[in-house]
């Protein structure tokens, strides 16, 4: 008799619905999985075979076929093993074949028939709702993701048994729902603050503009400065999630398999500091099986490269496609992957070898071939993605000693929350949504500037042998300076502390 069961897998980051065929005919004991699986969906046999049986259920010792379709796209996981069962219990009779009408499901099996979680199964669930499916049926311990897709039932099951009296008896059991706004209304929480950090006062106004504008950001200076502490600060003052952004960046977690059981989404924006010796594929993703990397860990977030020369010459260069895109692409033979990647850049560096170039408290050892090698392991065009280029000095005595009580995150983030929303409001009905991901025709409309600040612009090209793309980056973050200001008209003192923050690359690389 033949059966089918609707399931779900995930390519890339989204998830599409897999048709599992299942045929029992007479004849000796065979079983055969079609339909390009792979090791771990053809290990699922025996899984099933005890899961069946140590719950109660007969095991058809007859020939035994399954088809995943559809059949050209290579099937992973173990999520197949409850489908592949309850089709194996609706061709042997033991579930009626229309109970499984508008179901979709999915899950692992352990050998007593227990359902263990699987990884991706929010973004099956918004596959699912987008399909029409009435009813969706998730491993319990996945439950939160799932309920909170709305216009679908989510039934959490335990055991197959609990699956078998759910489809026979759907009376006895209520769906699960989760209405995402209430989640995020707690708004985010986190263990660290700006108010932990002592001075440096130009150093917090300038990640407060970057996070304003959506701005790359670079720190230099010696080890002890606070470069590290201010950039795990960074998250802090972005502005909430959104229920997309959030959704987004769980359906991501949720795939990767990072997303804790008891979490319905992401609350707070991700904070990813991966070391120096990670490889390509870790960084930007891929491999055999393609996974997310580093910077899609990273969507809506902040990703932090501490210690930047330390990283492989090549993983720098492999950021400049998501850094100018917001995506990642990964092609194969088979597909190509497209991973979203939009996230703050947030890069530390020592300004030579010994670190301390400069440093009023502690003298150089490095000569000046050791320095320009150094600072030449960061390439120029990645240079030019960074929008922000920040001196942060070592503090003094007093400075550590004596510092006054300075502003906490809460109240710097209400600020760039009113900058986002203006910016937002601003370049409505476009694809971007923050002052850095402008492109040539948004600055021109959106950049202009009167007679005098064109003058300051003008010397400033002069005197700093500015490029054209440093120019326009200059122009962004003094869009950013003047919706921060809440003024619409970008004026004289919002370009000049805009080109501050380029003069230090200059005094570094030139």
């Amino acid at each position: 008799m033949l059966s089918q069961v609707m399931s779900s897998a995930v390519l890339g980051i989204d998830a599409y619905a897999v048709a599992v065929e299942v045929d029992v005919s007479p004849g000796m004991f065979f079983w055969a999985i079609v339909g390009l699986p792979d090791a771990a969906v053809q290990e699922s046999r025996e899984r099933v075979r005890a899961a069946i049986k140590n719950t109660g259920f007969e095991f058809p010792n007859k020939r035994c076929t399954i088809n995943l379709a559809p059949a050209d796209i290579r099937k992973e996981g173990t999520g197949f093993d409850l489908p592949i069962a309850v089709g194996l219990l609706a061709s042997t009779g033991q579930v009626e074949r229309d109970l499984l009408h508008d179901t979709l499901m999915t899950g692992q099996l352990s050998l007593d028939g227990s359902v263990r979680p699987v990884n991706g199964v929010l973004p099956m669930a918004l596959s699912a709702r987008n399909a029409g499916y009435r009813r969706l049926l998730v491993p319990a311990a996945n439950l939160e993701e799932a309920a909170v897709v709305g216009d679908i039932d989510v039934y959490p099951v335990a055991t197959l048994a609990q699956v078998v009296d759910l489809l026979c008896n759907p009376e006895r059991h209520e769906p699960v729902r989760r209405d995402p706004n209430e989640i995020l209304a707690a708004g985010p929480e986190y263990a660290t603050d700006f108010a932990d950090v002592k001075g440096q006062s130009h150093a917090k106004r300038a990640l407060e503009v970057a996070a304003a504008g959506g701005h790359n950001i670079i720190m230099i200076g010696p080890p002890g400065s606070g470069k590290t502490m201010l950039a795990r600060r960074l998250p802090t003052i972005l502005p909430p999630l959104s229920v997309d952004e959030a959704l987004d960046t769980t359906r991501i977690y949720s795939v990767a398999g990072l997303l804790p059981s008891d979490l319905a989404l992401m609350r707070t924006r991700p904070f990813r500091a991966p070391h120096h010796t990670l490889s390509n594929a870790a960084l930007v993703g891929g491999g055999t099986v393609p996974r997310p990397g580093e910077v899609s860990l990273s969507h809506h977030g902040v990703l932090f490269l501490d210690e930047l020369p330390e990283f492989k010459r090549d993983a720098l260069e492999v950021l400049r496609q998501p850094l100018e895109d917001g995506v990642v692409t990964i092609a194969r033979v088979q597909a190509s992957l497209q991973y979203p990647a939009s996230f703050i850049l947030a890069a530390a560096m020592n300004p030579c070898v010994c670190g301390y170039q400069g440093d009023l408290f502690r003298q150089c050892t490095c000569s000046q071939t050791m320095v320009r090698k150094y600072q030449q392991r960061i390439s120029g065009p990645l240079l030019d993605r960074i929008d922000i280029h920040l001196e942060v000095p070592r503090l003094s005595e007093d400075d550590m000693v004596n510092y006054p009580p300075t502003e906490k995150s809460v109240e710097i983030r209400k600020r760039v929350a009113v900058a986002r929303e203006r910016q937002r409001a601003r370049l409505q009905g476009s694809r971007i949504y923050c002052n850095a991901q402008m492109g040539q025709r948004e600055i021109r409309a959106q950049c202009v500037v009167d007679s005098e600040t064109r003058s300051v612009l003008k010397a400033a090209i002069q005197q700093l042998s500015l490029s054209a793309r440093a120019y326009d980056r200059i122009l962004k973050v003094a869009r950013t300076i003047a919706d921060l200001a809440g003024v619409e008209e970008i004026r004289a003192p919002h370009v000049v502390e805009a080109i501050q923050y380029r003069s230090l690359d200059r005094k570094m690389w030139i």
